[in-house]
């Protein structure tokens, strides 16, 4: 249900360019698009708390209280702690809801968060004593301190997590032009950018007198200096030489000079291996390949483009922009809330 970042980024480029009052670059688009995202999803709490204490309709598709936790819903999700006790949280977590402890062959049992003056009464007393039945933990410096002690493993986390950065990741075009590239970015370390053709221009051996012309895909190869993992190539040979060389499957762990080896027996009668050196344009991180839709519900769509023009009319200063931006935004709050 996420909101499609092409769609607006488009959207945007179309009302600032209608009237020629601008243009927003890639890059731009996609900061502008981290804090709006941002924002809105951290008004969500807010909203949810003011709803709550509203009288709320019984109809389908009109209680806002359930509106709201719906657009929530996207980002609920629960992980197991790492470590051993203290247990440290997900690096994705925004705010911690419940927190289970699952033993094996045993249902789970809640565990109960204190605070310090708490667990020092509780711990006082044999009756509150904490047990593996009924354990309680303190939230302190990202770290789940459980007790009892003995309790090391099968902790889960129930929490919301942070949204994901949007990203309109793209390739330049014959004239420079920014072209749209709709696979999804990677954020795996060292991952290599999939696509067709994309490491074409950087092989150093082409190899030579391949038997049969044709699309040689599943092709796996070793790495020089060792390091990256599980790439997958596709290659196309015409006049018994490599003329394209695509990635079908990203891997993980590699660098810039890497150099990757295709080796004879996998294409048949070749003079000698095929090789491709990587360069910065052929990873994700260092490159401007790979998209990464708004993971807000599909309804923010409207809000998503009218509060980036605001930011827009920020940057290309032009107050009738913000202005517009400002008036819908606050128009559909007031909708809203009312």
């Amino acid at each position: 249900m996420a909101v499609n970042v092409d769609t607006v980024y488009k959207t945007v480029l179309l009302i600032l360019n209608k009237e020629q009052r601008g243009y927003m670059t890639p890059d731009e688009f996609n900061k502008m698009g981290t804090q709006v995202q941002r924002e809105i999803f951290e008004r969500y709490f807010e909203d949810l708390n003011q709803q709550v204490r509203i009288p709320q309709t019984d109809m389908d598709y009109a209680d806002r209280v359930e509106i709201t936790d719906e657009k929530i819903a996207e980002f609920k999700t629960q992980a197991v702690a790492n470590g051993s006790n203290p247990f440290t949280l997900p690096t994705d977590l925004y705010r911690l809801g419940s927190t289970t402890y699952e033993p094996t062959g045993y249902l789970p049992r809640e565990m109960q968060r204190v605070g310090r003056n708490e667990y020092y009464n509780i711990k006082r007393s044999p009756l509150t004593a904490p047990t593996t039945n009924h354990p309680i933990y303190l939230y302190e410096n990202n770290e789940l301190l459980v007790y009892p002690t003995d309790i090391t493993s099968k902790v889960w986390c129930q929490y919301v997590k942070k949204p994901t950065d949007p990203r309109w990741g793209y390739s330049l075009g014959s004239v420079g032009q920014f072209l749209y590239d709709s696979n999804p970015y990677i954020d795996t370390a060292g991952a290599i950018v999939v696509g067709t053709g994309v490491l074409t221009s950087s092989i150093t051996d082409a190899s030579s007198s391949i038997a049969v012309d044709d699309t040689y895909p599943g092709l796996t190869t070793t790495v020089s200096p060792a390091g990256g993992t599980g790439a997958i190539l596709e290659a196309v040979v015409s006049g018994g030489v490599v003329t394209s060389l695509s990635v079908t499957n990203a891997g993980s762990g590699y660098s810039v000079g890497d150099i990757l080896t295709v080796s004879q027996i996998q294409l048949p009668g070749a003079a000698t291996p095929l090789t491709a050196t990587l360069v910065a344009n052929n990873i994700y991180a260092t490159s401007t390949y790979g998209s990464t839709d708004f993971e807000l519900h599909n309804s923010e769509q409207t809000e998503l483009i009218l509060n980036i023009l605001f930011y827009a009319g920020v940057v290309i200063r032009d107050p009738q922009v913000v202005q517009v931006a400002v008036q819908e935004t606050q128009r559909d709050e007031a909708n809203e809330k009312s």
